[in-house]
C-alpha cells in the first residue's frame, strides 16, 4: 500500500548574516499551516510505475526530493508564499491510484486559489495533473473550457493507451477523457524530436491538431515565430497547463533523465517560452517529469528543475 508523505523536513540549507537575504528553505511552510494567501504549491509526485512500463530507466520515484534538495538553497524573490504540499507516492504498482490522489489534491490546492507546481515522478504524472485541474473546473461555467496542454517535450506521449497506460501515453489518455466530457483537446508539443516518435505518432499528432515544433525548429533565429505560435494557441484557450518534461533539453544540461536528448533544445530558448506562458494570466498548473537523479552528474539536472520551478514563481 503506498502512504503519501510530509516532506517539510527536506528543507534545510545556508543562512546569510546580511539583512534581506532569505533562501526557499527559509521561506516556504507547510501546505497544512496555509493561510488564506494564495501561494506557490509544491507537490511531489514520487512515481515512475509508468517509466517502467514505457520500458524506460527508472528512478524518477526520486526525483521530488532531489528537486527539493536543489531549490532549498536558491534565493527568494517572491513577495507571496509558496508552501509544500508533500508527495503523493506510488509504491506498489498502483498507478491509477496514484493519480487519482494526485488530482484530489490538486483540485484542493486549485480551490484555494494557489498555483500548483507538481514535481515528478515519470511523465505519467501529467494524467493525474490534468485530472485534478479538471476535477477544479468542471460545473465551474455554462461552457466547456479550453483548457491548453503545453508539453516542453522530446515526445509526444501519445501512444495507444488501450495497451497499458505508461508515461508514453498521458496526453492520448486526456484526449479520450476530454472527449469524454465533450471537451475540446488543445495541446502543443514543443521540442519534439523526430527520431524519438515514430511516423504513426506524427500522424496522430496531426489527427489531434496538435501545435509542433520539432527541437530543430526552435533556435535563436526561430524562436519569434515559435512564441507567436504559442501566443496564437494561448489566446484561443480559457486555461492552460505546462508540463516539462525535462528530456527536451540536451543530454549535456540535463544527463539526469529516463531518455536523455542526443539534441535537445537548450535552456535558454525553453526558459523564453516558459516565462511567455507563466505572464499569460492563465497559467493554473504546471508540472516537471522524468528527472531520474540515479543518472544525474553533479545535480545538474535537478539543478534545471530548481531553476525552473524559481523561474515559474517569480511573479508571485
Amino acid at each position: 500500500m503506498s502512504t503519501d508523505r510530509n516532506t517539510m523536513d527536506a528543507w534545510s540549507g545556508r543562512v546569510d548574516p546580511e539583512p534581506d537575504s532569505p533562501r526557499w528553505h527559509q521561506v516556504i511552510g507547510a501546505f497544512a499551516d496555509a493561510t488564506t494567501t494564495p501561494g506557490a504549491v509544491l507537490l511531489g509526485f514520487a512515481c515512475d510505475e509508468g517509466v517502467r512500463r514505457n520500458q524506460g530507466r527508472t528512478g524518477a520515484a526520486a526525483a521530488p526530493a532531489a528537486i527539493r534538495k536543489a531549490l532549498a538553497g536558491l534565493a527568494w524573490h517572491r513577495s507571496g508564499p509558496a508552501y509544500d504540499a508533500g508527495d503523493v507516492v506510488c509504491a506498489d504498482g498502483d498507478l491509477d491510484g496514484a493519480q487519482a490522489r494526485l488530482a484530489e489534491k490538486l483540485a484542493g490546492i486549485l480551490a484555494g486559489g494557489h498555483l500548483p507546481l507538481v514535481l515528478g515522478g515519470g511523465h505519467e504524472v501529467a494524467f493525474g495533473t490534468w485530472q485534478g485541474l479538471a476535477a477544479h473546473l468542471e460545473g465551474n461555467g455554462k461552457h466547456a473550457p479550453r483548457i491548453g496542454i503545453v508539453n516542453l517535450d522530446a515526445h509526444f506521449d501519445l501512444r495507444d493507451p488501450a495497451h497499458a497506460h505508461s508515461s508514453g501515453t498521458p496526453f492520448a489518455q486526456i484526449a479520450e477523457a476530454a472527449a469524454a466530457r465533450g471537451w475540446p483537446f488543445r495541446y502543443a508539443c514543443l521540442g519534439v524530436s523526430r527520431a524519438a516518435n515514430t511516423r504513426a505518432l506524427f500522424r496522430r499528432a496531426a489527427e489531434l491538431d496538435v501545435l509542433v515544433r520539432e527541437d530543430r525548429e526552435i533556435t535563436p533565429t526561430s524562436l519569434p515565430e515559435v512564441r507567436a505560435a504559442l501566443d496564437a494557441f494561448i489566446a484561443g484557450c480559457d486555461h492552460l497547463y505546462l508540463t516539462i518534461d525535462l528530456d527536451v533539453l540536451p543530454a549535456g544540461e540535463a544527463p539526469g533523465v529516463s531518455a536523455p536528448a542526443a539534441r535537445g533544445v537548450p535552456l535558454a530558448l525553453l526558459e523564453a517560452l516558459v516565462e511567455q506562458l507563466r505572464d499569460s494570466a492563465k497559467l493554473r498548473v504546471a508540472d516537471l517529469a522524468e528527472l531520474n537523479p540515479e543518472y544525474d552528474i553533479d545535480q545538474r539536472t535537478a539543478r534545471v528543475a530548481a531553476r525552473l520551478v524559481h523561474l515559474l514563481t517569480l511573479n508571485g
